[in-house]
């Protein structure tokens, strides 16, 4: 029994110094030796935030339904940028993809080196209709109050494309000339799958042999107010992206008389194949990009929480049950079940025929629209239950590396305009462009350089969208200090 004990104390020793050896050594990841983004001497906050307000002006709504588009509002917004950014439209090439899709090359003093590609879009989501009192300002009125320009696109996402369109310019006026070609390519439909924009201008440049070395598209932003367990602000850079499918559940009985039900009308057939969806989610994972976040942000932690988060091999257990106690946590490590719509019966004594629920998956990476689809027909396992996939469904995308020299670039970029934010990747839960040009490179990333807040993060698509007078300028100050950045190394 004594050697057991000692046996077992012995192993214990090895463990707690094992532990305690791969906390010290989990150093922190965030660069140090940045020195502050200059300013820029002559550039105007003010006059930048005018002309996006006046860019908010155009309703550039994307509709699923092409046929409801209104493009004569796209063709005014492109004659706008025309007119403010003239240097901009003498200096680069611009190719029109689909008309309204944008790619703008600044060829660089090295064509040997691969380009850098910055993305954005410029279509906007529709107001629901009603709720236009709701707004401070009116939503395409593109005005300026209290230091901040109001209206739909004002976070998504025509700030992003006014602000790389600033920042050219002003580099342009300073007669900066890039080593390697700067290439900025605008989507129209964005909201709406962006098939005739992003994806077009991608398969373009796959035609045209365009390999490039980074790829930037809007994401996460300065979260001022942390993540859950670290309050202290943390740029979120998305190295990756959920995909999805939604699956239509159809099960058919006989109808009849409600006075005399079968067991279990197809009503009853399908929600019970939804419950069974509920009862067993999809294994949590930490492994697709989740893992990623805590070797970023674990380092700078206390204590307890750095133990823990170097040694994820051994508390795996215990950082998924903490995760799974929040809706926007669980989401990060496992693929999600969403019923949404159901479509039974016309009448309350009627029994139904056809009974349908639509289930929406939210994609881990590492798993396949084939392979949940698969899945879903194991778990519910009942014959009595059809299962169709809806429309074209959307893979998850591959995780760019953190370690990579491009990230390196942006992590560098990030520190010199937001020094008091820790850079940290982590996996998107939402579609953006970024997408559709994996796979002409490997190191795609999204980031928004904007602070905001759990309560700011609600504006996108909803209610008073609006953008600080600071954060924009902010945002251009970014945006010229990556493009400097992005000039180091070859690769």
């Amino acid at each position: 029994m004594k050697k057991i004990v000692a046996i077992l104390a012995g192993a214990l020793l090895v463990l707690v110094a094992l532990l305690l050896v791969n906390t010290f050594r989990f150093g922190s990841k965030q660069l140090t030796d940045v020195p502050p983004a200059p300013a820029l001497t002559r550039f105007s906050p003010d006059s930048a935030a005018a002309r996006l307000a006046e860019a908010i002006r155009y309703r550039t709504v994307s509709y699923t339904d092409y046929s409801l588009t209104d493009t004569t509002q796209f063709d005014k917004f492109i004659a706008l940028i025309r007119r403010q950014f003239p240097r901009l439209h003498s200096r680069l090439t611009l190719q029109t993809v689909n008309q309204y899709g944008l790619l703008y090359t600044w060829t660089g003093k090295n064509p040997a080196l691969p380009p850098v590609l910055l993305l954005g879009h410029y279509d906007v989501v529709p107001v629901i209709q009603g709720t236009e009192r709701l707004w401070k300002r009116p939503p395409f009125a593109g005005q300026i109050e209290g230091g901040y320009v109001y209206g739909r696109g004002t976070v998504d996402d025509k700030t992003t494309v006014m602000g790389l369109l600033e920042a050219v310019e002003y580099l342009l006026g300073i007669n900066y000339q890039p080593d390697r070609t700067v290439m900025l390519a605008f989507g129209q439909d964005e909201e709406t799958l962006g098939q005739r924009g992003a994806q077009s201008i991608a398969a373009l440049l796959e035609k045209q042999g365009v390999r490039p070395a980074m790829v930037i598209d809007e994401g996460g932003t300065v979260k001022m107010d942390g993540i859950p367990g670290f309050e202290k602000p943390v740029a979120l850079v998305g190295i990756g992206e959920k995909g999805y499918v939604s699956l239509e559940l159809t099960a058919t009985g006989e109808g009849g008389h409600s006075s005399m039900p079968p067991r279990q009308t197809s009503i009853g057939v399908v929600a019970a194949a939804v419950a069974k969806l509920e009862q067993n989610p999809f294994p949590a994972r930490l492994d697709a990009g989740i893992e990623q976040l805590f070797g970023y942000v674990g380092p700078e932690m206390g204590f307890g929480n750095r133990l823990v988060f170097a040694n994820v091999w051994l508390f795996a257990p215990v950082v998924k049950q903490i995760l799974s106690g929040s809706t926007a946590g669980d989401a990060t490590q496992r693929t999600t079940t969403a019923a949404t719509i159901m479509r039974a019966g016309q009448k309350d004594n009627v029994l139904p025929i056809d009974a349908t629920v639509t289930v929406n998956f939210r994609i881990l990476p590492g798993e396949t629209a084939q392979t949940v689809t698969e899945r879903v027909k194991q778990v519910i396992d009942d014959e009595r239950v059809s299962v169709t996939v809806l429309g074209k469904p959307n893979n998850p995308s591959p995780l760019s590396a953190p370690d990579a020299p491009a990230f390196g670039q942006l992590h560098r970029s990030i520190r010199a305009v937001f020094p008091e934010a820790v850079v940290a990747p982590y996996l998107m839960l939402g579609a953006t462009d970024a997408r559709f040009y994996r796979r002409i490179c490997p190191n795609v990333y999204r980031f928004m350089p904007i602070r905001m807040t759990d309560e700011t993060l609600k504006l996108p698509h909803g209610t008073n969208e609006r953008v600080s007078v600071k954060d924009y300028a902010d945002m251009v100050r970014f945006y010229v200090t990556l493009i400097q950045n992005t000039q180091e190394g070859n690769e």
